[in-house]
């Protein structure tokens, strides 16, 4: 949502973490690539988000034009969703994409095929410059996403890059659906394929490429970047069933030539004569019904800048422009670029200025194709502001920020950074559009046009798009701490359910580093980046609470941080100033001698008096809280800071390191005598993480876990006999990108772990409880639906009724599918599968069902059904009746 989003993932790849090179380039390559697991899971593992709902920026909603309630949304680094009507969730699609391929879960463009629904294609690749070492790639699915393929590229693409909020870049043609088009940035111009997303080649009679640079002296490539085709949109009105559409509409980041069409399917092109200059066209809008193209103008391609903007309609028969913007040139102070027509009322338009930041973002709508303008809000008499709607944020409160505005600002905002909106092409009382936050959204559209309030809410559910910065599971309080990217981070007592706020008391835009003291878990303390104020700050109450600490001089970011056991000290290595350690909560601060600036700190979790830092290859040890440090003899270790390490709980002085490069020392490393000399695990070809949570039953050391490459494949690792032998948890549907930054098991559950992500938000796993309903003999009911086939899958809905006299606390429902069918994504439970036997368990808000009652869940699956329904089901281990 803010600039951070950018840093979260450039310091993960500034410090060495994401190896690997680009992928080979290949015409036609499934992802992922299937991977032989030489230690497989002796567990079937679920996974599921702890719930935060959103948290990140969402540039693009595409609604399908041939099936009501199917639509998609793309984020810049969390990957694409798509829209499920019966539950009003999202469901993500690039779970499957791995840490080799990491750049892939970056979202720049995504098309749904209205003539065969079944069909969707993302434009992926997060970076243009050196950040992301990998080519951008189109991804195609005959299966709505439930599985894919993908074609890579020779250029990059930029999910996370200056303008990615323009759109759309890709799109299929109405007409001839094996026709999509993708524009290009960096200069790489305009691209085609004519065989549904297989093979691309360049459009050589395009003219051209763009110029526009955000920033073309910023040496890092960042933006300096050329942002180039920006969107590509059809004239279906100028074609036939099973030919390519004739006219077809492109936008150019060229303040000068922003907009080109060709009228002979992409033959040749021409720029549209007497277009506007000085702006670039965020978003071209066709409304074939009454010839109208609409265009959205901003000086900048945002998502962050834009200080002027203009709103026009182009005539496609007369060729007439006309400025159609709601307000004066000289009264705009943000861009345009939310754009949509009411597809059953064409003359209905509606644009955002997505670059008002302050008080709030505004839409604009207008019912005579542009000729007047309402607004979703207006000054009464300053700064008192009328509102044609009513915020609901029940669902999701932290939207509220915890803050108490002044006049004209209100929380929660109508948004920021609203470069998606989307009137539901089949249902013009739905509007949805995306912020840097969240998706919010109406089903009371119509309302505006009466002068009737309606609501907006978020509709955001299952989109989970935060960067995870560090994590802590105490044993005992919340069960889940967490340091987030933009959003500072939560303080999870239910996994299941979205928490009321983020961490305040300050608020940072993203925290850094946090840590409890182990044999005090109420004490916590968290840095982080922030405007103004203290980086860091304290909690006596395990995170619910929390005061502001000092900051030395000279700091200006957060770095690490580190609380003794009994959390009585504390040693923080912030950006800006060399490390310090505190006795008094952070009042005062006295620099730690012995340890080098940026150092990263630990703290031993058994003796209060010992500290541990690592920095460009050697370890440090602290006897006395923080005061001195002296290095390690130790050797072998990782010689750059793309290291993670953690004190073992328990024990004094056992430590257990992972990090390194391709280009050195990489794995992991254990130490039992205070950091003095380590011992390099074998089999581990690869760590960046690791992590200790209950011990298997048994068992009295710690479980290990670890984001690693074992025996040559990259995973989620667990170990519960202290690193000799290691089984892969997850598996290649859930692979989440890049999850280098933070693991942690939790300290109270056995087999639980928590995974950090970079833009798929806190991912948790558990063991599989193929028995833990409750559900007594004769006492439940299944109804067993395939609600939609396709050529090798379908999609089946499963309501579950409890026959019984009591409640179930928590169901377990399992069936034997017939023939090769396969779970790909599953909505309101959690799922294993193992051959033909399947498992779905509640998903924790939905487990407790009253007598009589019903829950339901739904799912697509590879293979087509071999019969309507299974033939038997049961509840743990005992048979329902089945109708």
């Amino acid at each position: 949502m803010r600039r951070t989003r950018v840093l979260t993932a450039v310091l993960a790849l500034a410090a060495g973490l994401l190896a690997g090179g680009p992928p080979a380039l290949a015409a036609d390559a499934p992802d992922p690539a299937p991977a032989a697991v030489s230690k497989p899971a002796a567990d079937t593992y679920t996974w599921r988000n702890a719930r935060i709902d959103g948290g990140g920026f969402v540039p693009g909603i595409v609604f399908n034009r041939g099936e009501p309630g199917l639509a998609y949304a793309r984020t810049d680094i969390g990957g694409a969703y798509r829209w499920q009507e019966p539950t009003k969730s999202w469901i993500p699609l690039l779970d499957p994409v791995g840490w080799d391929d990491w750049g892939h879960t970056g979202v720049v463009g995504i098309a749904s095929d209205s003539a065969d629904p079944d069909r969707v294609y993302a434009a992926v690749g997060t970076y243009t410059n050196d950040w992301d070492p990998g080519n951008g790639a189109v991804m195609r699915s005959a299966d709505r996403g439930t599985s894919w393929r993908k074609t890579v590229l020779p250029f990059k693409l930029g999910g996370n890059m200056p303008g990615r909020g323009m759109g759309e870049r890709l799109a299929v043609d109405p007409h001839d659906n094996d026709v999509l088009y993708l524009g290009a940035p960096s200069g790489h111009g305009l691209w085609r394929s004519t065989d549904a997303g297989v093979t691309w080649s360049k459009v050589t009679s395009f003219p051209n490429p763009g110029n526009y640079a955000e920033d073309p002296d910023d040496a890092s490539g960042y933006a300096s970047d050329n942002q180039g085709v920006v969107w590509v949109t059809f004239d279906e009105s100028t074609g036939t069933a099973g030919s390519p559409t004739r006219t077809v509409y492109v936008g150019v980041a060229d303040k000068e030539n922003a907009v080109y069409r060709s009228t002979d399917a992409g033959a040749t092109w021409e720029r549209l004569a007497g277009q506007p200059t000085g702006y670039l066209a965020h978003k071209g809008v066709l409304d074939a019904e009454n010839g109208h193209l609409y265009l959205a103008y901003s000086d900048t391609g945002g998502p962050y800048d834009g200080g002027k903007g203009r709103l026009y309609r182009y005539a496609t028969v007369t060729g007439t422009w006309t400025d159609i913007s709601p307000v004066a040139e000289a009264d705009t102070y943000f861009g345009f670029s939310g754009l949509t027509v009411d597809r059953q009322n064409p003359g209905t338009v509606m644009a955002t200025a997505y670059s008002s930041w302050w008080p709030d973002t505004q839409i604009f709508r207008s019912t005579d194709s542009g000729a007047t303008w309402t607004q979703a809000w207006r000054y009464t008499s300053y700064p008192q502001r009328e509102n044609r709607y009513v915020m609901d944020v029940s669902s999701s409160p932290w939207l509220t920020w915890g803050a108490t505005p002044s006049p004209p600002e209100q929380t929660p905002k109508l948004g920021w950074m609203t470069e998606a909106l989307e009137i539901d092409p089949f249902d013009p009382d739905r509007m949805m559009y995306g912020t840097g936050a969240t998706v919010y959204g109406t089903e009371e559209l119509t309302n505006w046009d009466d002068d009737t309030p309606f609501t907006i809410r978020p509709m955001v559910r299952g989109l989970e798009e935060t960067a995870v910065l560090d994590l802590a599971s105490p044993p005992s309080g919340a069960p889940l701490l967490s340091a987030l990217g933009d959003i500072g981070g939560f303080r999870h007592t239910d996994l299941t359910k979205v928490p009321s706020m983020m961490f305040t008391g300050p608020n940072f835009t993203s925290t850094t580093s946090l840590d409890f003291a182990e044999s005090d878990p109420d004490t916590v303390v968290r840095v982080g980046q922030v405007d103004a104020g203290p980086h860091i700050a304290f909690s006596t109450d395990n995170g619910a609470t929390w005061s502001p600490g000092t900051d030395p001089s000279g700091v200006s970011g957060g770095g690490t941080v580190a609380a003794s056991a009994d959390g009585g000290r504390f040693v923080w290595s912030p950006e800006g100033a060399g490390v310090h350690h505190t006795g008094d909560s952070g009042a005062s601060w006295s620099a730690s001698g012995g340890i080098p600036a940026g150092a990263i700190v630990e703290s031993d979790r058994k003796d209060p008096d010992t500290f541990y830092g690592f920095t460009s290859g050697r370890f440090y040890v602290s006897r006395d809280g923080g005061a001195t440090f002296e290095a390690s003899p130790a050797t072998g270790l990782p010689a750059g800071d793309s290291v993670r390490f953690k004190a073992l709980p328990g024990t004094a002085g056992e430590i257990w390191l992972a990090g390194g490069a391709t280009d050195g020392p990489y794995g992991l490393w254990h130490s039992t005598d205070f950091g003095q000399t380590f011992t390099e695990v074998p089999g581990v070809d690869e760590a960046d993480t690791v992590g200790f949570g209950k011990a298997a039953p048994g068992a009295s050391y710690p479980t290990l876990f670890t984001s690693a490459r074992i025996d040559g494949v990259r995973g989620i690792y667990r170990s519960t006999d202290a690193g000799a032998n290691w089984v892969r948890v997850n598996d290649d549907a859930h692979q989440w990108g890049w999850t280098g930054a933070a693991i942690t098991g939790d300290p109270r559950v056995f087999g639980r772990v928590y995974v950090a992500t970079n833009g798929r938000g806190v991912v948790y796993g558990d063991l599989a409880d193929p028995g833990g309903g409750t559900g007594p003999s004769g006492a439940c009911e299944v109804a067993y639906r395939v609600t939609n086939t396709w050529g090798d899958g379908f999609q089946a809905d499963v309501r579950l009724t409890n026959t019984g006299t009591t409640p179930w606390d928590g169901w377990s429902l399992t069936w034997s599918f017939a023939g090769g069918e396969r779970i790909a994504q599953l909505w309101n439970g959690a799922h294993a599968q193992s051959g033909r036997a399947v498992t779905v368990r509640d998903a924790g808000w939905n487990g407790r069902v009253a007598p009589g009652g019903s829950v339901s869940f739904g799912f697509t699956a590879s293979g087509a059904p071999a019969d309507a329904r299974p033939a038997a089901f049961a509840v743990g281990g005992k048979d329902c009746a089945v109708r």
